[in-house]
């Protein structure tokens, strides 16, 4: 019996030195994949090129034509500091920084209820996650938002554990708080949780009057705490716009305004994916299944993101049981599983599900559940201990595999060796990935400071151009449409102070005869010869300078 004590220690402590060396692998591999110049669609038209601007004009001020500058900007602060010195990969390793802290939160967690095996390997299933490895290579700031709500879920938990001590309640407003200056995602947290600490309270306690009043009152006592850090986000947006949150719910605070396009974009529902996505009602019911399935990197209808359908099925199993867990471990559980729940009914009846990232703050409590089914797992074939190990043997290595196939693709995609080497230049490696690069380029190097450039098509990317550049198309359909001579198109963009247009060929012909017939047709053709003088052309983007007096 003592023997067999030790062999299983033995074993233990054998797989615990396997999960080590494949967490120490995955990180070497991120920030592998991570040493590459920037090429990420947000992180060039804002995660980086805002802190970029700020820089630029020696401080945070209101760019109206940036709709993102309104956002909360916890992260892109810390971007500036890297990016004062001219690097722009440090970033990332900022980013990365944040999955690590959430990796160590559900580590210090699942040690204290399950042992450092389950621990490790919960941490290496986070970290691993296709998804999370996809953010942690990238200058986002979703990995912020995930540990700042991570981290305020389990302080909350800390205080059911604590029995209601202040502190600790007071502590998760602090990370919510945090969470809501990182990302205005946030805002699901501190309802969802603000929720969430009356009912704990009122169950745990009673229904006595007295109770109730002290649960509302550690319900607000936690939204105001979340409220106060978040507070100079929302000072700056209201001097600004009248709106703390803006451009979200602009039509409460400013009636009298147009609605903002982010606003529109952002209450995409159900029947909009229908129409967009041409999804039967059938695939739409079963989204919340579908996203743990289909997931596509850069693929609208597929999420945009990729998760594991582990985290699907094992959170099952983490409640085949849980009759026999303690009090505490039963309302933890509820709480994880509630939570998850909530965030992807809110995402999914918010927005029209194109991108995977916006429910990254469900992961790490589904990851928790999937470690917990994993051990519940021993419990179901009792009788059969060698079956039963082969069933947690093949899940892990499913596991570790589909994970495992996703990086080995990030490997090919990102092909950082090349640059790391040396074999491929940071230019070279830039024009590989966005093919605007060459004219912004020599927009840099040729036209005069004071030059304003109209980018048309390019995807709003304007990190990489260091002369003003701008992004208004419907403007630029308006000014058109309205014009009743070319001259007139180009005195009204001169009026804009517009100097240059950056314009992508073949979305911007589509575009024109989508839009554009007849007369109007014919002048914007005269337009475009007559008041644009080309500069610079190649791979499908050109570089014209407007003039206004031809």
């Amino acid at each position: 019996m003592i023997y067999c004590y030790f062999k299983r220690l033995k074993t233990s402590k054998y797989v615990e030195h396997v999960c080590i060396i494949l967490l120490s692998m995955l990180i070497i591999s991120v920030v592998i994949l991570s040493c590459v110049p920037p090429v990420s669609r947000d992180a060039l038209v804002y995660h980086l090129a805002l802190p970029k601007l700020y820089l630029r004009h020696g401080g945070m001020c209101e760019i109206p034509s940036l709709i993102f500058s309104y956002f909360p900007s916890n992260l892109h602060l810390l971007y500036a500091i890297p990016l004062c010195f001219n690097n722009d990969i440090i970033p990332k390793f900022i980013h990365f920084t944040f999955a690590l802290l959430t990796a160590w939160l559900i580590f210090v967690y699942l040690r204290k209820r399950l042992g450092t095996l389950y621990a490790l390997f919960g941490a290496l299933f986070f970290l691993s996650i296709p998804l999370i490895v996809k953010l942690s290579i990238t200058a986002y700031v979703d990995l912020g938002l995930v540990f700042f709500s991570t981290a305020s879920l389990f302080y909350l938990v800390r205080w059911i554990e604590n029995k209601f001590r202040l502190k600790y309640l007071i502590i998760s407003g602090i990370w919510c708080g945090l969470a809501l200056g990182t990302k205005y995602n946030g805002l699901m947290v501190l309802f969802l949780l603000t929720l969430f600490v009356p009912f704990v309270h009122s169950r745990s306690t009673g229904p006595e009057t007295q109770n109730q009043y002290r649960a509302i009152g550690y319900g607000a006592l936690f939204m105001l705490t979340a409220l106060l850090i978040f507070s100079p986000w929302m000072i700056r947006n209201y001097a600004w716009t009248q709106n703390p949150i803006y451009p979200l719910y602009d039509n409460w605070f400013n009636p009298e305004n147009p609605a903002p396009a982010y606003s529109i974009l952002t209450i995409m529902n159900f029947e909009l994916r229908s129409v967009i996505q041409e999804e039967p009602w059938w695939e739409i019911a079963l989204l919340p299944v579908r996203i743990f399935f289909q997931g596509q990197d850069g693929n609208p209808r597929y999420f945009d993101g990729k998760l594991n359908p582990f985290l699907f099925f094992l959170p099952f199993f983490a409640f085949w049981q849980y009759h026999k867990d303690s009090p505490v471990l039963i309302t933890e559980k509820k709480i994880f599983i509630i939570f998850s729940i909530l965030v992807l009914l809110f995402v999914l009846f918010t927005t029209n599900m194109c991108q995977l990232r916006y429910t990254a703050i469900m992961i790490p409590p589904l990851v928790i559940l999937a470690v917990f089914g994993l051990h519940e797992i021993r419990a179901i074939l009792p009788k059969f201990p060698k079956l039963r190990k082969s069933l947690v043997f093949i899940i892990v290595l499913s596991v570790a595999g589909i994970n495992a196939a996703y990086i080995y693709g990030q490997f090919k995609y990102v092909d950082p060796i090349s640059y790391i080497t040396g074999k491929t230049g940071r230019d070279e490696y830039i024009k590989r990935y966005r093919g605007e690069y060459p004219a912004v380029q020599f927009a840099n190097s040729n036209l005069s400071e004071n030059s304003k450039i109209l980018g048309i098509f390019i995807g709003d990317r304007r990190y990489y151009c260091d002369r003003d550049m701008v992004f208004d198309i419907n403007g630029l359909l308006k000014t058109i449409k309205e014009a009743a001579s070319p001259k007139k198109i180009a005195s009204d963009l001169g009026k804009k102070e517009i100097t240059h247009l950056l314009i992508r060929y073949d979305l911007f012909n589509e575009w024109r005869g989508n839009n554009f017939e007849g007369g109007k047709a014919a002048m914007l053709g005269t337009f475009l010869k007559e008041h644009l003088t080309p500069l610079f052309s190649k791979g499908g983007y050109g570089l014209f300078r407007l003039e206004k007096n031809s």
